[in-house]
């Protein structure tokens, strides 16, 4: 029994993505920016580099070979103006060593100015100029022997301060053009630095508002509706099913919380369906405890009333035949042995029946009960009829069981003296109880080589008062198997008719394996 409700309308857009689709999206675009901002970060850093390394290894050793090559000029001019003023050999060194520094700052200079065309420009000048002045004043002032001032060194002293004063200006020149280009290099590296810098705050920000906006996603996206999914479907398991359950967040989770909302509703229909079915039981109940009231009330009324006016009926209708013996004919003694057997008939029947109705109701003293001697009490309770029937009885070791030893006194009764009372008429009866343990269950069988039960009657026999034979061929009540049948499953076990035994019967019952302290007989019985 369930409320009928329509289903909730699709949901379109944004709202039909689910936690995964959101997820994967969010994941997706955090991946992007962040490779964004790796890739803007590479970039600032290769230029920082670029820039260091322009400076450190070009600008900056530019300006000191420059520098390098004018004193190298210098120290030259300042050897040859003394050996051309002297003679002297000894003012050679500083031209001598001057021109091996000049080659080595000139060929430095080549290489790190390759990518120069002002440098290289710059160079070639002061390379021109220097040329110039090597030309026409220190290598011929050089070549004068030494010993005495060189006379081309008077003759040609205005030309050479002319000359030298512009390689001065052209390495000058040339000095404030590379320590431009330093300084701007300086300050390319400064500026990227600080860009640099401002690139790294940045991506830390962005950093910094990802994972804000991923966890106020998640919060807002998952966190906080499981939690109010959580509380609402504790409020439910508290026992308030009045409390509805929220249906937010992505779909999937929209979708959980209807199928929780869901189930809760069918909670809320199955419970008043089954608070109607209580009251309905109840209801029941009343009338079955009503009902076995007026049984018992019944059943007392039988025992006491009922049972006194046949008394009366049987004895002074055998009082009248004792009496009136003499004076009635053959048809009237037999009229009133009619009348005494109908009234012992119905006083055997309503024995039977209040027997019948006190299973489980008077004897109910459930305890471990030693099937061994209480078979053997029934045998001798039965001993009469077996020497009168020539019976042969047997059983195996029998065990303990749980139950009431006056039912299950009943219930082997009943069951012997069945076996008994169907003999065949040609061969005396054999009978035999047997048990066999089957899990937790004990089975039990009495088999007999009487007229047996036709397969088709099988479950008929255990009906109240379902004879299968007139009561002058069988005498009895019809009511022993139904008894039989009524205790076994009242100790919670079944019976039946074995009918692929043959000839005769076999009735095989079970009874719950005794899970107390075992009896001596049952303990050596389960042995192997």
């Amino acid at each position: 029994m369930t409320s009928q409700q329509g289903s909730p309308p699709r949901a379109t857009g944004l709202s039909a993505w689910t936690t995964r689709r959101w997820l994967r999206v969010g994941v997706s675009v955090a991946l992007a920016v962040l490779a964004a901002l790796g890739a803007v970060g590479v970039w600032a850093l290769s230029r920082t580099s670029a820039l260091t390394d322009e400076l450190v290894n070009t600008r900056s050793p530019s300006l000191t070979y420059s520098v390098r090559l004018e004193a190298a000029l210098v120290n030259q001019e300042t050897g040859i103006r003394g050996y051309g003023l002297t003679g002297q050999e000894q003012f050679l060194d500083p031209y001598r060593q001057g021109l091996a520094d000049e080659q080595s700052a000139v060929d430095r200079l080549r290489e790190l100015l390759v990518d120069n065309a002002q440098g290289r420009d710059d160079l070639q000048l002061v390379m021109e100029r220097t040329q110039v002045w090597q030309q026409r004043i220190a290598r011929p002032i050089a070549a004068s022997p030494a010993g005495a001032p060189a006379a081309l060194a008077a003759d040609r002293a205005d030309e050479g301060r002319r000359a030298f004063d512009q390689l001065r200006t052209a390495l000058s020149t040339q000095q404030e053009h590379v320590r431009s280009a330093r300084l701007s290099a300086v300050r390319n590296l400064e500026r990227a630095t600080q860009l640099r810098n401002w690139v790294f705050t940045a991506i830390a920000g962005v950093i910094v508002l990802v994972a804000a906006l991923v966890f106020e996603g998640l919060r807002r996206g998952i966190t906080a509706p499981l939690t109010r999914l959580g509380s609402d479907a504790r409020q439910v398991a508290r026992g308030n099913f009045a409390h509805p359950v929220a249906t937010t967040g992505p779909a999937d989770l929209r979708q959980l919380g209807q199928d929780v909302d869901a189930m809760r509703r069918r909670l809320v229909d199955e419970l008043a369906f089954t608070e109607q079915a209580r009251h309905q039981l109840d209801e029941h109940a009343a009338d079955l405890k009503r009902s076995n009231a007026e049984l018992e009330q019944f059943a007392y009324v039988a025992s006491h009333d009922l049972q006194e006016p046949l008394r009366k009926v049987s004895s002074f209708t055998q009082l009248l035949q004792r009496r009136y013996a003499d004076q009635l004919d053959e048809r009237a003694d037999q009229y009133i042995g009619f009348a005494v057997d109908g009234a012992n008939r119905m006083q055997t029947l309503i024995n039977d029946l209040l027997t019948f109705s006190r299973v489980g109701r008077v004897h109910n003293e459930h305890r471990l009960v030693e099937l061994e001697p209480l078979v053997e009490d029934t045998l001798g309770t039965l001993s009469i009829a077996i020497e009168e029937s020539g019976a042969t009885i047997s059983h195996d070791r029998l065990p303990a069981v749980i139950g009431d030893t006056t039912q299950l006194g009943m219930l082997w009764q009943n069951l012997i003296s069945n076996a008994m009372k169907f003999r065949h008429p040609d061969r005396r009866p054999e009978i035999h109880v047997g048990a066999s343990r089957e899990g937790e269950l004990w089975r039990f069988s009495v088999t007999d080589n009487g007229i047996g039960i036709d397969p088709e009657f099988a479950d008929r026999v255990f009906v109240i008062f379902q004879r299968l034979h007139t009561k002058d061929a069988y005498p009895g009540s019809g009511i022993g198997l139904a008894m039989c049948k009524k205790i076994v499953e009242f100790h919670g076990g079944t019976i039946a008719v074995d009918t692929d035994h043959s000839p005769g019967t076999r009735i095989t019952f079970t009874l719950p394996v005794a899970s107390g302290p075992m009896s001596q007989t049952d303990a050596e019985d389960s042995q192997p």
